[in-house]
């Protein structure tokens, strides 16, 4: 195991670790929950950073990586409605995106093709992480409330938006491989020679 996928599995660990501390409703399980979930977020930038600057770029690490964040947000998401500091439709249209994108991914993967994480899709995760602090951070001070409802919102946004685009890559990737020229292979062998 190389040192970015034991981060990504790091960030899975602390998936539990940051419910359990968010759950106990006590000023102090909010802001270590905080804390957990910011060095959550932080193992998500070194993993990239490390796996491109050593090479060591894997599938396995392409695979594990957004299924690592889609765990943290959704962990972060869900305790944020059980503490009644998000709106449950809110959460649902964002886990069903989440689901949604996993299901095409691995079912791309099924026939040979690896679908990266798009700059939307980046922007889609910056963008729940931002909400998700600012949640957090919402409850102790008040102030940053309205700030924290806006970022959640333009995270809704950017999470409907790219669920398209994934879908949308998806099905024209899917359809580019039909009307490719024979080559004596099957479309799937096609695609998992460009993967």
């Amino acid at each position: 195991m190389n040192l970015p996928i034991a981060l990504t599995v790091l960030r899975i660990f602390l998936v539990p670790v940051l419910v359990v501390l968010l759950l106990t409703r006590t000023v102090n399980g909010l802001y270590l929950g905080t804390v957990v979930f910011g060095l959550a977020v932080l193992t998500d930038y070194l993993d990239g950073y490390f796996a491109r600057r050593r090479n060591q770029v894997t599938r396995l690490g392409i695979i594990l990586d957004p299924l690592a964040d889609k765990l943290l947000t959704s962990a972060a998401f869900l305790s944020l409605v059980e503490m009644k500091l998000v709106p449950a439709w809110m959460v649902m249209i964002i886990l069903g995106r989440e689901l949604a994108v996993t299901a095409l991914r691995n079912l791309a993967l099924s026939r040979g093709v690896v679908i990266p994480a798009s700059p939307l899709g980046k922007s889609k995760m910056v963008s729940q992480v931002v909400a998700i602090f600012l949640l957090l951070l919402a409850k102790p001070f008040g102030a940053l409330r309205p700030l924290a409802v806006a970022a959640l919102w333009v995270g809704l946004v950017l999470t409907v938006v790219s669920g398209i685009d994934y879908f949308r890559r998806f099905f024209f990737e899917g359809n580019r491989n039909e009307k490719s020229p024979t080559d004596g292979r099957a479309p799937e062998a096609r695609s998992s020679a460009r993967a």
